[in-house]
């Protein structure tokens, strides 16, 4: 069964430095963690029309120890995915208002 754009792209990661790449044409999300670089890539192009997706580098983010009192636990492990967009592609414009 293949799995939809939106299955494999979940969300964008907001920070500042995934902000100060956003000049480079690097664009970060939080995707699924089965999803391989090829699937993100061709699931990037599919969502936002128009861009062209050069590079993916993906990270496997860890869950970190938490506490409350004497509750103790782990954050959820998660996937992260850094899109290079190739020279003469589209900007992805939810992106835009932020630089």
């Amino acid at each position: 069964m293949a799995k939809l754009a939106y299955d494999i792209i979940l969300k964008p990661v907001i920070t500042e430095k995934s902000m100060e790449m956003l000049t480079q044409g690097k664009y970060t999300f939080k995707v699924a963690k089965d999803s391989n670089k090829i699937e993100i890539a061709k699931a990037v192009e599919a969502l936002f029309p128009g861009v062209k997706v050069a590079k993916v580098n993906t990270v496997n983010c860890r869950g970190v120890m938490k506490r409350m009192g004497r509750n103790e636990g782990y954050t959820p492990a998660w996937k992260k995915a850094v899109v290079t967009l190739a020279e003469g592609s589209k900007t992805i414009e939810f992106f835009d208002g932020m630089i």
